[in-house]
């Protein structure tokens, strides 16, 4: 077997993706919940037809019936797609022939009136929602062990670094507080624009022109079509109106930097010179089996770096032409799904370092100590106790 049949038989096993390998986020974002999507997709709007007298309900049932079957293959769907452009045209034949073999003569309601694009930026709209959803049960996780931490060592006194050279004193709890502040930047930012995300109905050029053709009202179809997935009715088809993505994409960029800065702090801090955290389970060494490696840190540290390259794609996609784009709306599908899979895998694995990040006061206090221009400890607690006194650290019970 050459290694071009073993791709094909084994798909992207994420041997190069350590950062979300394993985590619910690699799943959610796989070709196989995009196929489910797309078929969901389907699903939905033909039901959604049904209230508006464009489909039987007869049909929509054996449609739905038919999206569940199991006879759809990503790889092959995949190969065939290079013919005209996107998966949806050739899932769209195998749907049909599916639901011709159930009921003869339903095929016809089948993706009737609709186009691909409103297909497939539903179903990865639906692809990041349910990323999104696990995301932000992640970041609240990661929150609330920050809050632990902050709340723990309001009074553990530790150098500030000031372009990289000791400052005056701080705390540890202050430090774990403001990463807590960014996750929950993070996660309101996450919850908010998964509340907003919209289906994509508008026809072959954002008219609803076919749909209507067909006897269907096109505004109570699109909310109708909204209602069955759970996601937002647009007051525009925006096929080149790129909004729902810039500002997802936005969100994600924001998610991978604030978790970068937890992680940048913690590679610092965890070096063999400072050693004044540690993560739980450190990783190992393939040439040094007496190390302890942040790895993952690391690992967020690597998302953080790769999500705004991804993102500056998916921006430069908005300057789509015409009513439909040639290339914009086609470059955007593997930069938001890689985005939303290493903020997923990063958030997944923020918790995770969070939740286990150990913590050595005394080794803070003896490297402040070395830092005779900050004032000494005495200095430093005295500086601690004004502000444990205005409430600085309070920031963890907000």
């Amino acid at each position: 077997m050459t290694s071009g049949d073993a791709h094909a038989r084994e798909g992207d096993a994420g041997l190069l993706a350590p950062v979300s390998a394993g985590s619910p986020a690699e799943a959610a974002t796989g070709d196989g919940a995009v196929l489910r999507a797309m078929l969901d997709a389907e699903a939905a709007l033909a039901r959604a037809q049904v209230g508006v007298g464009g489909v039987p309900g007869r049909a929509a049932e054996v449609v739905t019936k038919a999206v569940g079957s199991g006879r759809f293959d990503a790889r092959e769907l995949a190969l065939r797609a290079g013919a005209g452009g996107n998966p949806v045209i050739p899932l769209v034949a195998d749907l049909r022939a599916v639901v011709a073999e159930l009921s003869p003569g339903d095929e016809e309601f089948v993706h009737r009136g609709a186009t691909s694009q409103d297909i497939l930026d539903t179903a990865l709209m639906l692809v990041a929602a349910r990323t999104l959803d696990l995301i932000g049960a992640d970041l609240a996780a990661t929150a609330a062990s920050l809050a632990t931490l902050a709340d723990r060592h309001g009074a553990t006194v530790m150098a500030a670094r000031t372009l990289t050279q000791h400052a005056v004193p701080t705390t540890f709890g202050l430090k774990a507080a403001g990463w807590r502040s960014l996750v929950l930047d993070a996660h309101d930012r996450v919850v908010r624009v998964r509340a907003t995300l919209p289906v994509q109905l508008g026809g072959a050029a954002g008219t609803l022109g076919a749909f209507e053709a067909y006897g269907m009202e096109g505004e109570g179809l699109v909310a109708a079509f909204a209602s069955e997935l759970r996601l937002c009715a647009p007051e525009l088809p925006w096929h080149v109106l790129r909004t729902p993505v810039a500002d997802l994409a936005g969100v994600l960029a924001f998610c991978a930097g604030a978790l970068g800065k937890v992680a940048a702090d913690v590679l610092v801090l965890s070096r063999t010179e400072v050693g004044e955290v540690a993560e739980g389970t450190g990783g190992v060494s393939s040439s040094m089996p007496h190390k302890r490696n942040p790895v993952r840190s690391v690992l967020l540290a690597s998302a953080a770096r790769q999500v705004p390259a991804l993102v500056s794609t998916l921006y430069a996609s908005m300057a789509a032409e015409d009513e439909r784009p040639p290339g914009a709306w086609h470059a955007e599908w593997s930069p938001l799904r890689e985005a939303l899979r290493l903020c997923g895998g990063a958030a997944r694995g923020a918790a995770v370092l969070c939740g286990e990040l150990s913590v050595f006061p005394a080794r803070m206090r003896g490297n402040l100590a070395l830092g005779e221009a900050v004032g000494g400890v005495g200095a430093a607690e005295r500086m601690v106790a004004r502000a444990l006194g205005r409430g600085v650290l309070g920031a963890a019970g907000c």
